[in-house]
């Protein structure tokens, strides 16, 4: 093993893990993911259905017309089933890159036109009239793009897909050498 010194490479295979972490290392984006899908299918049926006390698409088209969002009903339609399903798309782990990039960039939007006037941290106070800051939106907006670069972790639609794919590969290249 390197020692980092310039011209010595530094070895970074399992040899230098703890036991378990080679193991582990899919769960950490499985645990983040379906901890972040739950977040999503929750906002998303209080946008559309008012359920735990969200506003419903009528409430959710007021809050999205007072901060001069056009065709406010139909934005607020598209942001609770992009929520809801993006959600349920993370629980399971089925196109979970690409849901992560949807919902990441829903965040982005989200900073931009609801949290940045209120500053960094939340309204702990619960001072009337005052929103919340971008603190907890940036906390989700980095989780999801830590599901896009690492993708959907153990247990999900696109592991078993991936496994799937290389299996089917391995098979062809088994069959390819036999031919020949």
């Amino acid at each position: 093993m390197g020692n980092g010194s310039p011209g010595v490479p530094r070895q970074d295979d399992a040899s230098d893990r703890v036991g378990w972490e080679p193991a582990m290392k899919d769960w950490g984006p499985a645990v983040l993911r379906v901890v972040v899908g739950v977040i999503f299918v929750a906002h998303g049926m209080q946008k559309l259905f008012g359920v735990w006390g969200g506003g419903g698409l009528s409430g959710t088209a007021d809050f999205l017309a007072g901060l001069g969002v056009p065709a406010p009903f139909a934005i607020a339609a598209l942001v609770g089933a992009a929520e809801t399903l993006g959600g349920v798309a993370l629980i399971v782990g089925a196109y979970a890159r690409w849901a992560a990039a949807g919902l990441a960039l829903e965040a982005a939007l989200a900073i931009w036109k609801v949290h940045v006037p209120y500053g960094f941290f939340l309204n702990w106070a619960l001072t009337p009239g005052v929103g919340h800051g971008y603190e907890y939106t940036l906390t989700i907006a980095a989780s999801l793009v830590c599901l896009l670069l690492t993708g959907a972790g153990a247990l999900s639609v696109d592991s078993a897909r991936a496994r799937a794919a290389e299996e089917e590969a391995m098979g062809r290249a088994r069959l390819r050498a036999k031919v020949n």
